[in-house]
């Protein structure tokens, strides 16, 4: 811990999606570590927002933006003076991305573009992470990881915004990046997470937990499917000790990175929702045997060979223990205790150490 935390105590990180799950619990663990945080991003979507519930507009630098908007965010950045960057803003879900395609690829290409340009012009910046997704590969449905050389493509608008999203980076890399030696800049791309402070509509737990606490059945469109579930920690540590490599090898650590469980740690849908309910001690799960919905992969694995010999890093909790800790959270907001202290515990826990 000790050795990430001293690249960014009192360093300013720029991070976009802060609102957003993920965004949240690494602008929560930066400012732990005592970086100074900016954050942009579009507001928070409900009151229980991990990022409300955080009470981060305390914590860090909080600004309202679009990614669409190339002024304002260049102009942000440019004040701000950032070291570190991570990219997590995006329209992040495959259903919605059929219901609006034009919006997903405008977010997830455009809004891309703008932040790669953005860094572009500030001199400033000697870290940049820029996060995809594990969709961004052509899926086949075979059984073998992925590895980062494999071929990008997408079936679903969401999969091929980000697929594309890679190959604008790749471009940016090629035409700006690499050629200044101050700046590393590296994507990555993460199996599916979970934990607490998902609310995302159409993802497995936040609607188990909607329907407990609704007193409906859980409806499982999809319950055969596999996922590499990982803790949303995981691929934090793992962005976490990139932006460090990066910091001081930039062109050794540039590329791309996969941060995945191994194969030994998938479960069905089907099989998550038993051990979310079990964990809480309340719900009804339910098949929708006729229900007919647009495509989604079945299955989907991670080879993350690069990461766990060049960055060291290792998944911390197996599946078992990555259930038990988002239920834990989730029953802990059910029953209205202080969600900034479980969160940090969890932190501490996952890291082996205090937060000192």
């Amino acid at each position: 811990m000790k050795n990430i935390k001293k690249y960014f105590v009192g360093r300013r990180v720029f991070i976009t999606g802060h609102t957003g799950f993920k965004g949240s619990w690494l602008a929560f663990l930066l400012s732990e570590m005592g970086a100074d945080v900016m954050g942009y991003a579009l507001p928070p979507v409900e009151g229980t927002s991990h990022f409300n519930l955080l009470r981060l507009d305390e914590k860090i630098h909080h600004v309202i933006g679009d990614i669409q908007d190339a002024s304002f965010l260049n102009r942000t950045i440019c004040d701000f003076k950032p070291e570190f960057v991570f990219h997590l803003a995006a329209q992040a879900l495959v259903r919605p991305s059929y219901d609006d395609p034009v919006n997903t690829f405008s977010v997830n290409i455009l809004g891309s573009v703008n932040l790669l340009d953005a860094v572009r012009q500030c001199a400033s910046v000697r870290s940049l992470v820029y996060i995809t997704s594990d969709k961004c590969y052509e899926n086949v449905e075979w059984i073998w990881g992925y590895r980062e050389n494999d071929t990008l493509g997408g079936h679903d608008p969401y999969s091929a915004s980000k697929a594309a999203a890679e190959m604008v980076f790749s471009s940016y890399a090629r035409s700006f990046f690499d050629s200044c030696p101050t700046l590393g800049a590296a994507t990555t791309r993460a199996g599916n997470v979970i934990g607490g402070g998902d609310w995302a509509v159409d993802r497995i737990i936040p609607d188990c937990i909607r329907s407990i606490k609704s007193g409906i059945p859980i409806k499982l469109r999809n319950p055969k499917a596999t996922r590499p579930w990982q803790h949303v920690l995981e691929p934090i540590w793992g962005y976490l000790l990139l932006a460090s490599r990066l910091w001081d090898e930039p062109l050794k650590y540039a590329g791309s990175w996969n941060f995945g469980p191994p194969s030994s740690q998938i479960r069905t849908v089907q099989e998550v929702a038993e051990t979310i309910v079990q964990h809480l001690g309340v719900g009804e799960i339910v098949v929708e045997q006729s229900a007919k919905h647009p495509h989604e992969a079945n299955l989907l694995q991670l080879n993350c060979d690069k990461a766990n010999q060049h960055l060291h890093w290792h998944s911390r909790w197996n599946v078992d223990e990555t259930l038990e800790a988002t239920a834990v959270w989730y029953k802990a907001y059910l029953e209205g205790e202080n969600i900034e202290d479980i969160t940090r515990l969890q932190i501490e826990n996952f890291l082996g150490v205090k937060n000192d």
